[in-house]
């Protein structure tokens, strides 16, 4: 759990202090390069270097045997080296400031859901737009702040605080306000909300706490809380992304049709759909290297499913 550097041991203190300083050096590293180079060499670092020393490619193996059985063992290690590639591209990006934020702007807006966007805002109703650990889930929001439509974020804090320290005004850069993943957080979100605003949630991640959905066939705990909010608040709800193109450097920003107001269940299996149909057209492009599926109780995945 994250903690403030003055509560942690010496130890901890001293092993955090280090990473940082390894990690801000691998940052000025890579800013001294032009930018059209810097991406694709931190996407070779991380997924050639940083990847196997972090058995991230055991994580993301483990994940595809899970969910897509069906792929070749090409495929799989193919994937084992993408998807780590898109996410040192997207830490970067995260800080490279305007460079980023000037492909972000220029991305083309596009889906179902965009016209009804457009209405739900010009009839002054609050909107939640849910996202995912995908592409670069920043240039969307960079994106819609260039087109006059600002939006509140909720972030889940580091647990290095010093990396935490610049990475939150890394994030920050792109616009603000941020709430911190928490009570506090919360309220404040649930403030901005009900204040008429646009809010941006990533809820593809486990939560302790979340309901016992399906996300690639396979149980996955969910967290409800959005759509609870958008029948509470009568938000419109629309899944956004941003997606990297071919060239890995610029972005399409692609916006889902409207989630339909029924049920928490129903809605935020909905909204797992449509993410899961979007990573079956870019497999690459979403983060396998998280705990997506866990044990869970004795309901979920069995405790050896994710093992070699």
């Amino acid at each position: 759990m994250p903690v403030a550097a003055d509560t942690l041991s010496a130890g901890r203190k001293a092993g955090y202090y280090l990473a940082d300083i390894a990690l801000r050096g691998l940052i000025g590293a890579a800013k001294a390069v032009p930018y059209r180079w810097r991406v694709p060499m931190m996407g070779w670092f991380v997924s050639r270097i940083a990847a196997p020393l972090a058995g991230l490619r055991r994580r993301i193996r483990g994940n595809l045997a899970l969910a897509r059985p069906d792929l070749s063992g090409a495929e799989v290690e193919r994937l084992c080296r993408s998807v780590p590639d898109n996410a040192g591209r997207t830490l970067i990006e995260f800080y490279s400031g305007e460079d980023f934020l000037k492909r972000a702007r220029a991305a083309p807006l596009t889906g179902d859901g965009v016209e009804d966007f457009l209405a739900a805002r010009a009839a002054g109703r609050p909107v939640i737009f849910m996202s995912g650990h995908f592409g670069n889930y920043d240039a969307a929001r960079a994106k819609l702040f260039s087109m006059g439509h600002p939006m509140g974020a909720i972030y889940r804090r580091m647990a290095n605080p010093y990396f935490n320290a610049h990475y939150e005004r890394a994030i920050k850069s792109v616009g603000e306000p941020m709430f911190e993943q928490g009570r506090r957080g919360m309220t404040h979100m649930v403030r901005h909300l009900k204040d008429g605003g646009i809010i941006a949630i990533a809820g593809d991640l486990f939560v302790q706490g979340g309901e016992e959905l399906r996300f690639f066939d396979q149980p996955a705990v969910t967290s409800i809380v959005p759509a609870e909010l958008a029948l509470r608040y009568g938000a419109a709800i629309f899944p956004l992304f941003g997606i990297r193109k071919e060239n890995g450097l610029d972005f399409e920003v692609f916006m889902q049709k409207e989630i339909p107001h029924s049920d928490p269940l129903t809605m935020t299996q909905a909204i797992n759909d449509g993410l899961e149909t979007l990573v079956r057209a870019h497999m690459d492009q979403w983060f396998w290297v998280h705990r997506r599926w866990k044990p869970w109780l004795d309901r979920g995945i069995a405790a050896g499913a994710l093992e070699d």
